[in-house]
């Protein structure tokens, strides 16, 4: 048990009703979850408001609650702390429950609209490869040194962050790599953590249906970077327009990394191919498994990063070219009739571009592009009409289908991407709503050489529709397909 007034230290606390010497037992923002002696603290979400679920928790138990008005009727025996944010006092409160846990390793935390599940997981591959205990925080998994737990969120609530911080000190955890969304740092989940370092990869249309704005977007991502001390370090994309303004205000020691211009750490690719990239950072000639110019990108952050944190250059170079690349980021496979898969993530009209910009500049145009993809439902709309535009103009063929339609009609989303198709572009689409059936006619049309790109849900194992998520894999839904060919 812990007292009250322990675990509300550093929280703007506008009035208390009762007694915060009390002793509490545990924290919870979910009143179905509150036992005897709990904290509740009340959320106000997009869905619902906690406070309309203040009494319930009471009658499950808990003896305090924290709230952004404190109820006209009270219940004796029970304290009401009252504060501005109850978001920003839940993050405060489950840093102060678990002991502070991020002051105890170095966090470093990856923000931007493209890149962070491969920055941060190729990080976490590298100091493991170096002989550190690493922790993990991202899209695919959470890792505690060698222990996997299923991740649910790009950025876990601000307990499931502090309880794996916990998690990982008492594994003795050095490094800890997170990757840290807009949405994350809007609803205050990071707040509360000391990062020793802060990483911007880059901004690009993405979340609109959540942040209204591209200027919101990108306010919100900044919050994180103001936020750094004057001990942790500032590592941006100065090929970025939006890296400079990142660094605006940080107390953090501020780096730069680039291809395109003069920065900290500079890279130049040499070579490009399915093998993967010869790349020159910082005057070191460095061999890479990835492939494509973003994943240079992605390989600079991190030896910037690694440099930062304090290893020798040359033991992060010959790190770096041992790294394999991520679940469902630009994972391939040729078939035995040499007909070329890759599965991919890009589900924003960036990546999208990204990965169809790296296969044109890779291949030799004697084969035939045939990309698969969709957008998912509930989500940013008017990106939608702009994938269709990209795939369509940078593909030979391209197959609209469903994503993760959700509770939308399959059929509006793809009728909504082939309204960004181009007149000269009509006759190299087709829509198939049913992705197996869309993958399953790629593979068809394909020939010897050619390219499959399946885009869009990358390393995800389930297609959510109505609520309900079904098995799906990308990779192995292919993988499958192409062998029934040799039959």
């Amino acid at each position: 048990m812990t007292e009250l007034k322990d675990i509300l230290y550093k929280v703007a606390i506008n009035a208390v009703v009762g007694d915060t010497k009390t002793s509490v037992n545990k924290i919870e923002f979910d009143s179905r979850k509150i036992g005897r002696d709990d904290v509740f603290v009340a959320i106000r979400g997009l869905v619902s408001d906690g406070h309309d679920f203040i009494e319930k928790a009471i009658n499950q138990g808990a003896l305090a609650v924290i709230c952004e008005k404190i109820p006209d009727v009270t219940v004796n025996g029970v304290t009401y702390v009252e504060v501005e944010d109850t978001q920003s006092a839940l993050a405060i409160m489950a840093s102060n429950y678990f002991d502070t846990p991020s002051e105890n390793l170095k966090l470093v935390g990856v923000t931007g609209t493209n890149g962070k599940t491969t920055i941060a997981t190729l990080l976490y591959q590298l100091f493991k490869k170096a002989g550190f205990k690493v922790g993990l925080l991202s899209t695919v998994k959470v890792m505690v040194d060698v222990e996997e737990y299923k991740a649910t969120h790009t950025t876990p609530d601000s307990l499931a962050i502090n309880y794996y911080l916990k998690e990982m000190n008492e594994a003795g955890v050095e490094y800890c790599f997170m990757e840290v969304s807009s949405h994350g740092i809007h609803q205050k989940r990071t707040e509360g953590l000391e990062f020793a370092g802060g990483i911007f990869t880059n901004l690009s249309h993405d979340h609109l249906d959540y942040h209204n704005t591209f200027k919101e977007y990108r306010d919100v991502k900044k919050v994180f970077f103001d936020g750094l001390s004057a001990k942790a370090f500032a590592l941006v994309n100065k090929d970025d327009k939006n890296g400079a303004f990142m660094l605006q205000n940080t107390h953090a020691k501020q780096y730069t990394y680039a291809l395109k211009s003069y920065a900290d750490y500079r890279g130049q690719i040499l070579e490009n191919s399915l093998e993967g990239l010869l790349l020159k950072l910082n005057d070191n000639e460095v061999w890479a498994k990835l492939i494509g110019s973003f994943n240079a990108y992605n390989l600079l952050a991190i030896f910037g990063a690694a440099e930062l944190l304090g290893l020798e250059t040359l033991e992060t170079l010959q790190l770096l070219s041992e790294l394999q690349s991520v679940s469902g980021r630009f994972q391939y496979l040729i078939s035995e009739q040499k007909i070329t898969a890759i599965v991919d993530y890009a589900h924003t009209p960036d990546a999208l571009k990204n990965v169809l910009e790296t296969i044109n500049d890779i291949r030799t145009n004697n084969e035939t592009l045939i990309t698969v993809v969709g957008c998912g439902g509930d989500r940013d709309k008017m990106k939608r009409p702009v994938m269709g535009n990209i795939a369509a103009r940078l593909s030979n063929k391209a197959i609209f289908t469903s994503d993760n339609p959700r509770t939308e009609n399959p059929e509006q989303i793809i009728a909504d991407i082939e309204k960004g198709v181009e007149p000269q572009d009509y006759k190299k689409t087709l829509s198939i709503t049913d992705r197996k059936q869309a993958i399953k006619t790629a593979c068809q049309l394909a020939e010897k050489d050619d390219i499959i790109l399946i885009a869009g849900k990358g390393h995800e194992t389930y297609q959510e529709i109505n609520g309900e998520r079904n098995d799906f894999n990308d990779f192995e839904i292919v993988r499958e397909e192409l062998k029934k060919l040799n039959k």
